[in-house]
């Protein structure tokens, strides 16, 4: 977890470990001897560093909810943490050099991140320093999506955040939409700014035209334990998968939807799982959109993929059950396919070999939008705005019951 170092004077290491099954922090003596768990509980220590006077650890931790991030004072020679954060959302504290003084840097779910200074002691008043967003954007009738539980097949409940007609005041449309988030390991469904924000508003939008949308932490995302991050190992595109299915399941149980008018859209990681799911369960869903994504995992990252499928001459059962290409016979619902062709990340080749067996394949209702001049993460407002135009009109034209009206 890239948190750990040297206790002061000669009292050992310290250090962050999933060792009870959740990240917490240890500390030991310098010949591994002494081990003690210094926190403890269903949830996160996200960061750990000692301030300067290195008499205490400033942490940042989900200690009240697994959707919430707050910032406490730990003593390193013991005794009860000091939460210094209050009010519910993400909060990502930085000590000034003397100690007197905390720069915090506070999001909400409907609200950016911005700058607040306060004094280091719990309940204290946080002052506003910056205001980004502008008076019109501000001026949006952005929601704070609620967050659900979706009972998945195997009895477990997993988290997703949820945007629907209603909450924007207009009729739903019969159909849906679930957004998969990319990265793998991330953490998505919380109380506080998504690093979607783009995702965030386009949820608006599908919303406002009668959309309900399931934006999903499937099986391997963070903020859940160990349990849950290792859940995909040898197997990408099988319990994080299913997670996504459960969701069309839940949206047909819970809002009438049919499985023919549920959507699936998501980048990178989410692009694969996007392709996976048309390619595997395509009975549980009408149509998707996938971004930058992998299509080969032998194609892909070393130091990633090796982490959770082993190597490729080791385990050749885990990259072939875990890659889209392999399965790419079982498409048959309409299929938007989009990759920057300056893809460093994920190289544009690969989604150039999966056109090439569709191709092969006499497979119909696919489509490939390419950008000549993007990476991984564009960059140009244009090709944002023509992807999106492309994922919505792709679901306009297949998913909904009834047209919302034209504007």
């Amino acid at each position: 977890f890239g948190c750990g170092g040297w206790l002061p004077e000669d009292q050992g290491v310290w250090f962050v470990s999933e060792a009870d099954g959740w990240a917490h922090l240890y500390t030991m003596a310098a010949d591994g001897s002494g081990r003690v768990q210094r926190t403890r509980g269903s949830f996160e220590v996200m960061s750990a560093q000692l301030v300067p006077d290195r008499r205490e650890w400033l942490l940042h931790t989900s200690e009240p909810s697994v959707y919430e991030r707050h910032a406490y004072l730990a003593p390193v020679r013991g005794g009860s943490m000091t939460r210094l954060t209050g009010p519910v959302g993400g909060h990502t504290v930085v000590p000034s050099p003397d100690g007197r003084m905390l720069a915090n840097v506070y999001s909400e779910a409907n609200r950016p991140p911005e700058l607040f200074l306060q004094p280091p002691r719990a309940n204290a008043t946080m002052q506003q320093v910056t205001t980004s967003p502008t008076t019109e954007w501000m001026a949006g009738p952005w929601i704070v999506p609620a967050i659900v539980t979706i009972p998945a097949e195997d009895g477990v409940p997993v988290p997703a955040r949820i945007y629907r007609p209603e909450d924007m005041g207009v009729e739903a449309n019969g159909a849906a939409v679930i957004f998969v988030h990319g990265a793998g390991y991330l953490h998505n469904v919380h109380n506080y700014w998504s690093s979607y924000y783009r995702e965030y508003m386009f949820h608006h939008l599908l919303a406002s035209r009668g959309y309900v949308v399931l934006d999903i932490d499937y099986r391997g995302s963070a903020g859940y334990g160990r349990d849950w991050r290792t859940a995909i190992y040898r197997h990408m595109g099988g319990r994080d998968l299913m997670d996504q299915v459960d969701g069309a399941r839940y949206l047909q149980r819970e809002f009438g939807i049919a499985p023919e008018r549920v959507g699936i859209y998501g980048g990178s990681y989410g692009g694969f799982i996007t392709l996976m799911a048309l390619f595997t369960q395509g009975q549980y869903f009408g149509a998707g959109a996938a971004l930058r994504s992998v299509t080969d995992w032998a194609h892909y990252n070393h130091g990633y993929t090796a982490s959770i499928l082993n190597e490729p001459q080791a385990d050749s059962v885990a990259y072939r059950r875990s890659s889209p290409i392999y399965f790419a016979e079982g498409l048959d619902d309409p299929l938007l396919i989009a990759h920057g062709m300056v893809d460093v990340n994920v190289h544009f080749q690969d989604v150039v070999r999966l056109a090439q067996r569709l191709i092969e394949l006499g497979k119909t209702g696919w489509e490939m939008a390419v950008y000549p001049v993007e990476d991984h993460g564009f960059v140009r407002p244009d090709s944002w705005t023509d992807e999106y135009r492309r994922i919505l009109e792709l679901f306009d034209r297949h998913l909904p019951l009834r047209r919302p009206p034209t504007e």
